[in-house]
C-alpha cells in the first residue's frame, strides 16, 4: 500500500532513466559488433548468436516477470530486474569468448526485458488518468535517448578503452540508479491476499480473453513492422543507389519520427478514445510505409515517408503500451502489460529476419514495402475492434446495471 505521495513526473523521470539504459544497452551492442568480431576473428555468422541472444532474453524476461509482479509486487520485481540486468552486463565484459559473451547477453535481454513492462505499469498506475496516456508515452521516449546515448558513448569509447569499456558503463548505471529507485519508487497499487491462481490465468477470464487476444496480434504486428525496417531501412534504402551516409540519416529519421509521434499521441490519447487515435496512426502508417517504396529517387520526399512512418507506427506502439496498462485490471496488469511486450517479441524476431527474405524474393521496391505496410493495416484494425469490443462491453454493464 502507497504510504506517502510520489509525485507523478519524478516516477516518471526515474522509470525513463530505466528505460533509457535499456535503450542504451540495445543499441551499444550493434557499435560493438565490429570491435568483437576483429578481436575474436569471427565471421558475421558466428557473431549473430549475440544478437539473438539478447532478443530471446528479452522475450522470456517479459514472460516471466510480469506474473511475479502481479504477486510480489511491482516495485520489488522491478527494483530485481535492474540489478539483474546491471550485473548480467558488468560480467559479459568478462567474456574472453564468443560463447560465454552470448550467454551472458541472453541474462542481461532477461532482465531489460522484465524491467521495461513494469516501468510502464509503475508509470501508469502513479499518474492521474486525465495524463495517464502522455505522461506514460514520455517516459517511455527514454529508450530513443538511451539509444542515441549508447551510440555517441560507443563512437567515444570503443577506439579509446575497449568494446568492454561500453559494457561497463552499460552495468555501472543500472546498479548506480538502485538506490534512488528503492527510496523514491512507490507501490501504488493495494494488492489483495485473496488472488487465486496465476496472473496469467486472469488475462484469459470474463471479458479479457478478446481483449486480450487482439492486444497481442496488435503488439506482434507493430514489432514485426518496427523491427524490419529498424534493421533494414539502410540496406533497403542503398538499393535506390543513394550512399550508406544518405541512407543512415534518412533512416534516423524514422526514430525522430517515433519520438515525437510518442509524445503527440500520448496527449492525444487522453483527449480522444486511444482506440481510436491508435487504430487511425497504425492504418496511416501502413499509407506511409508503402509511399517509401513510391518515393523513387527524391531523397525529400523519401526522408518526410520515413519520418511518418515513424511517427505513426512507433509512436502507435508506444501508445499501445499506455493502452494495455489501463484495459487489464489491478491484479493482472503487470502480467498483461508484460505478455503483450513477449508475444511482441516474437514479431521482432521475425521482423529482423524478415528483410532479408524478402530481399531474396527479388521485389520491387513499391511491391516490398506495399507487403511490409500489411502488418500496419492489420495492427490498425485490430485497435478499432478493440475499441468497439471495449465500448460494447460498457454499453452491456451499463445496462445490466439499470
Amino acid at each position: 500500500m502507497q504510504t506517502k505521495t510520489i509525485p507523478p513526473w519524478l516516477v516518471v523521470a526515474l522509470c525513463f532513466g530505466i528505460v533509457a539504459i535499456d535503450g542504451f544497452d540495445t543499441a551499444a551492442i550493434g557499435f560493438l559488433a565490429p570491435a568483437i568480431r576483429a578481436e575474436w576473428a569471427l565471421s558475421p555468422q558466428q557473431l549473430a548468436p549475440v544478437f539473438g541472444a539478447g532478443l530471446a532474453g528479452l522475450m522470456a524476461g517479459a514472460f516471466l516477470f510480469g506474473p511475479l509482479a502481479d504477486r510480489f509486487g511491482r516495485k520489488r520485481v522491478l527494483l530485481f530486474c535492474v540489478l539483474f540486468f546491471g550485473a548480467a552486463s558488468l560480467l559479459s565484459a568478462g567474456a574472453s569468448s564468443l560463447w560465454p559473451l552470448v550467454g551472458w547477453r541472453f541474462l542481461t535481454g532477461l532482465g531489460l526485458g522484465g524491467a521495461m513492462p513494469n516501468a510502464v505499469t509503475l508509470t501508469s498506475e502513479s499518474c492521474p488518468p486525465e495524463r495517464r496516456s502522455l505522461l506514460v508515452t514520455t517516459m517511455f521516449c527514454g529508450f530513443t535517448v538511451g539509444s542515441a546515448l549508447g551510440g555517441i558513448a560507443s563512437a567515444h569509447l570503443v577506439e579509446a578503452l575497449g568494446w568492454r569499456s561500453v559494457l561497463v558503463i552499460g552495468g555501472v548505471l543500472p546498479i548506480a540508479l538502485l538506490p534512488l529507485l528503492a527510496w523514491k519508487l512507490p507501490e501504488p497499487v493495494r494488492r489483495t491476499a485473496t488472488q487465486r491462481g496465476s496472473p496469467v490465468g486472469h488475462l484469459f477470464q470474463g471479458g479479457l480473453l478478446r481483449g486480450t487476444l487482439m492486444l497481442w496480434l496488435a503488439f506482434f504486428m507493430s514489432l514485426l513492422v518496427i523491427y524490419l525496417l529498424s534493421s533494414w531501412l539502410p540496406t533497403l534504402i542503398r538499393t535506390t543507389g543513394l550512399s550508406l551516409k544518405t541512407a543512415s540519416l534518412v533512416t534516423a529519421m524514422f526514430q525522430v519520427g517515433g519520438t515525437v509521434g510518442a509524445i503527440a499521441l500520448g496527449a492525444l490519447m487522453d483527449r480522444v478514445d486511444p482506440h481510436r487515435v491508435l487504430a487511425a496512426s497504425y492504418g496511416l502508417a501502413g499509407v506511409f510505409i508503402a509511399l517509401i517504396g513510391a518515393s523513387g529517387g527524391s531523397i525529400a520526399a523519401l526522408s518526410a515517408a520515413v519520418f511518418c512512418a515513424g511517427f505513426c507506427v512507433s509512436g502507435a506502439q508506444v501508445g499501445a503500451n499506455a493502452l494495455s496498462a489501463g484495459f487489464y485490471p489491478a491484479d493482472c496488469r503487470a502480467t498483461g502489460v508484460a505478455w503483450a511486450n513477449g508475444v511482441g517479441r516474437i514479431g521482432s524476431v521475425l521482423g529482423s529476419v524478415g528483410g532479408g527474405a524478402m530481399l531474396a524474393m527479388g521485389l520491387s521496391m513499391p511491391q516490398l514495402f506495399s507487403v511490409v505496410a500489411l502488418p500496419a493495416f492489420v495492427a490498425g484494425l485490430t485497435m478499432a475492434l478493440l475499441g468497439w469490443h471495449r465500448g460494447g462491453r460498457a454499453s452491456l454493464e451499463l445496462g445490466t446495471a439499470h
